[in-house]
């Protein structure tokens, strides 16, 4: 007993104190690897059912967002020719990165681990280099550069993105013939039913706006009838052109069927979906198709922005109430609610 006592003894107050403090080190540092492990298995889940890139993009972003808060991912494979930009900016800020994103993605100076600023907005680089790949992911943030730690969170998730894209570069061709409308080229329904519910997420998250146009061409039947289904898929061809003009990179343009088309305006407002929504109006009655000098094509188009507490089916169905009045009040016209 008195040895015990004497062994126990020799253990100073000090030496007890740097043992718990070791302890305590160790404990945290535990607790910061299950952390890091469960934000990395919680990408993997979120990217295991994404097959595009453009989803894939989308979907890191999300993930990333509350862990570090940025304007723009970007995602520029040259060899493949393929590009995305996901932003969450809007107006003149969402202009501006996406320019500066654009110019930096496609400058042939890029190093991995770079870092540029240009009027306050700051743009971190890594390059994805295999022998199946070469691509620049591009983080872009506003008022500073980021820091060691969100370094190292990224650097740690891109071998979980890397991964993804790799894959999602395999099928990407598969994808395409299976989300593309053969015709018009645009994404098809499949592809809509992919994507929207993760633009819906986000713009809920971030309480951004989201709009919705539903487009019905006026008068197609006749062109078919008058001059013939070559001329019809012509015409579907040249309105298909017109609206992918018009719009951007990040929202959705959908051929859904026949002669109906749906377009997602991401982070976009009821005004300005308004404003693009008669420049649409107005771009395919200056095609000038006609079935004959009385019978001209148009398209009616409906409009709404996604309300709070609205689920899809919800949303699409009131979109398709406002477009029935487009058609009823005259055709070749835009309706509101």
């Amino acid at each position: 007993m008195n040895e015990l006592t004497l062994k126990q003894n020799t253990m100073t107050p000090g030496t007890e104190s740097a043992e718990m403090s070791d302890v305590l080190v160790e404990l945290d540092h535990l607790k910061r690897q299950s952390q890091r492990l469960d934000l990395m298995n919680q990408l993997h889940g979120r990217m295991a059912g994404v097959l595009s890139i453009t989803g894939m993009i989308e979907a890191y972003s999300v993930w990333l967002m509350p862990l570090v808060a940025h304007e723009l991912i970007g995602y520029n494979n040259s060899t493949r020719n393929k590009k995305h930009l996901f932003c969450s900016g809007h107006g003149p800020n969402r202009r501006k990165a996406m320019a500066y994103a654009e110019k930096l993605l496609t400058s042939q100076s890029a190093k991995d681990g770079d870092y540029t600023s240009q009027d306050g907005q700051y743009a971190h680089k890594w390059l994805f280099e295999t022998s199946e790949d070469a691509g620049i992911l591009l983080i872009l943030k506003e008022g500073r550069q980021l820091s060691n730690e969100e370094v190292g969170l990224i650097n740690e998730s891109l071998v979980v993105l890397a991964e993804s894209l790799q894959r999602g570069l395999e099928y990407e061709e598969l994808f395409e013939r299976a989300s593309n409308d053969a015709l018009t080229g645009l994404a098809n329904r499949r592809s809509f039913e992919e994507r929207i519910h993760g633009m819906m997420d986000s713009a809920i998250r971030y309480n951004n706006p989201l709009s919705m146009i539903a487009m019905d061409l006026d008068r197609f039947k006749s062109i078919n009838d008058h001059l013939g289904h070559l001329a019809g898929d012509e015409a579907l061809k040249a309105v298909a052109r017109v609206f992918k003009n018009a719009v951007r990179s990040s929202d959705l343009l959908v051929r859904m069927g026949g002669d109906e088309f749906l377009l997602i305006l991401d982070n976009t407002d009821h005004e300005n979906a308004c404003y693009l929504a008669e420049r649409l109006c107005a771009a395919v009655d200056e095609l000038d198709i006609r079935a004959n000098e009385d019978i001209k094509l148009g398209v009616s188009i409906g409009l709404s922005q996604l309300q709070q507490g609205e689920g899809l089916d919800e949303w699409l169905e009131r979109t398709d109430d406002i477009l029935y009045h487009a058609k009823a009040q005259g055709r070749s016209r835009v309706a509101t609610l």
